[in-house]
């Protein structure tokens, strides 16, 4: 079938779809929805069969669903109506929860459904839920959709007529400090997390808070910021403390919350881990890891996989501790991102960015060259999430890269205005060959695990439901190799005193060329950097996803 996909923004759901559709045999075209005019027009050229709306904020001008059968996906159960679905279930406890397929009518989510599943909800943040459980549901009703349209037999299940929900104000997602418990509060900024955040105010500064974590042993009074840490904040609260990690000002972007308050907490007593947390205890902390006999897990659950500078030198430190004592290391990344690459909304923030940015791609590179130059232990990259950009990069510094099933992986950097490091220009065509390799950065497209292992950019992928238990077999075997590992070590070490000279000249070529793109105030970098920290909508659809573009 031909298949239009018009969406708000090609995000982690929409790519799934796009890719899992392709992978199928279908000719898929996307659409943003700019303007009724751009997908009235697009609809007319593209000539689709149907189409099916993803990720979609705004109404669809009737003359495309009178025209062609359209189906939109609703993140709520049948009889759920109206805008933050989501929001409300999290809000109301619901124990489960779902997704339905409805076709597109003039009446707002009253269509017939075509498609519904059901999932368990966990305590967790409404974007962590988004992103795996909705989008694990959304990916099998898709699937039951297009099995439904091409059963004659078939008749959609009427959607229940209810009331639609109110829309979630400020006022509704507020926090009482003097009355809320620490639960209370995080479970708000769960609701609220990634977007819109929960409005509030500290030192007269008014700002959405993000990312909260339960602290188990500091306490303070109520709304009183008691301690730092790596760019959050420990808030007191009426029987305990929570930490909040992320904080917006009113106009501008998602940052550290250290950086939004900056000297107003000058005094407040940076409250230290050890570089490695052991996880004994409730409390915020970004780098972790669990030995299981000779193979270590590094866990470094960086905000939406994004590494600023010092993240990444805590993360290169924390991997030469583990390598004193194991012969294999797991990278594992975060629970909702393996890596996405340098920061950008630190950058965007920055008074120096040319010299911001330099220093965090040159830090990103000492941590990949880290684990690229680890002559004496195994390494194993954990994609059970996804990645991007240099996050994909550090990845592939490994000496094996495994996935689950479900990801997808954008291995390129062009959107944003750069060229890229992170040694790519030596493990990417040493993987996939030097023509895959330009064809992945020069056409930008998500590629999805099952492409990823034809074109050999990963070695091996999992199951989702079994992954954890298959990565832990993979790695102890490596570990358990006998004679092959020390045979696998020594042929390592000979590759890489054999290549060291020509690893390194690929290094410092990428850096000549990302030179300017930091340092030059008219590089595209900047701009680009500014839209997509901004969020700011495009006023076209990038060309490489019109039409069938199969790689």
């Amino acid at each position: 079938m031909k298949i239009l996909l018009i969406v708000s923004a090609f995000n982690s759901l929409t790519q799934r779809v796009f890719c899992e559709l392709q992978d199928m045999n279908h000719t898929v075209s996307v659409q943003y929805a700019i303007s009724n005019e751009a997908m009235i027009q697009s609809a007319l050229e593209f000539a689709p069969d149907i189409i099916f709306c993803p990720y979609l904020k705004k109404y669809l001008p009737k003359e495309i669903f009178l025209k062609t059968p359209t189906f939109i996906l609703h993140p709520g159960i049948r009889g759920d109506r109206g805008h933050n679905a989501l929001d409300h279930a999290i809000r109301e406890d619901k124990k489960e929860w779902g997704v339905v397929i409805l076709k597109a009518n003039e009446e707002f989510d009253g269509g017939d459904i075509y498609a519904e599943v059901r999932f368990e909800m966990r305590d967790a943040t409404k974007a962590s839920i988004y992103r795996n459980e909705v989008a694990d549901a959304a990916s099998k009703a898709l699937k039951e959709l297009l099995k439904n349209l091409d059963d004659k037999e078939f008749k959609p299940t009427p959607q229940l007529k209810m009331p639609m929900h109110n829309y979630l104000s400020q006022n509704d997602r507020a926090i009482n400090w003097e009355k809320d418990t620490a639960k209370e509060i995080i479970k708000k900024i769960h609701v609220s997390d990634s977007f819109p955040g929960v409005k509030d105010e500290f030192f007269g500064i008014e700002c959405y808070l993000f990312g909260a974590w339960e602290e188990e042993k500091l306490r303070g009074e109520p709304k009183e910021i008691i301690a730092k840490r790596d760019g959050a904040v420990c808030v007191g609260t009426i029987d305990g403390a929570i930490w909040i990690s992320h904080m917006s000002e009113v106009g501008r972007f998602k940052l550290p919350s250290t950086y939004v308050l900056k000297d107003k907490i000058k005094g407040v007593k940076e409250e230290r881990l050890p570089l490695i947390f052991d996880m004994s205890y409730k409390t915020f902390y970004e780098i972790s890891s669990h030995k299981d006999g000779d193979v270590a897990y590094l866990c470094f659950n960086f905000h939406n996989g994004a590494m600023h500078s010092e993240q990444c030198i805590r993360l290169k430190y924390a991997f030469e501790y583990l390598k004193e004592s194991a012969k294999v290391i797991v990278l594992i990344g975060a629970q909702d991102f393996f890596s996405n690459g340098i920061h950008l909304n630190i950058l965007e923030d920055s008074k120096k960015q040319g010299e911001d940015g330099w220093s965090n791609i040159n830090a990103m590179n000492d941590v990949v060259k880290s684990i690229l130059f680890a002559d004496d232990v195994i390494t194993v990259a954990s994609l059970h999430k996804n990645a991007g950009a240099g996050g994909v990069f550090l990845a592939l510094a490994c000496d094996y890269v495994v996935t689950c099933k479900d990801v997808v992986l954008n291995p390129h950097y062009k959107t944003l205005g750069l060229s890229g490091s992170e040694y790519h220009t030596f493990t990417l065509p040493k993987r996939v060959g030097a023509h895959k390799s330009k064809e992945l950065l020069e056409r930008c497209l998500p590629i999805n695990a099952a492409r990823a292992k034809e074109i050999n950019l990963v070695d091996e992928v999992f199951e989702k439901e079994n992954y954890f238990e298959q990565l832990r077999s993979f790695a102890d075997k490596l570990a358990n190799m006998q004679d092959e590992y020390d045979d696998f070590i020594y042929q390592k070490e000979d590759y890489l005193q054999k290549n060291r000279e020509f690893i390194n000249e690929c290094k410092e070529n990428e850096l000549k060329i990302m030179y300017p793109e930091f340092w030059n105030e008219e590089s595209s970098f900047h701009r680009l950097r500014h839209d997509f920290v901004y969020k700011v909508c495009s006023i076209e659809t990038p060309q490489r996803l019109k039409g069938n573009i199969n790689a």
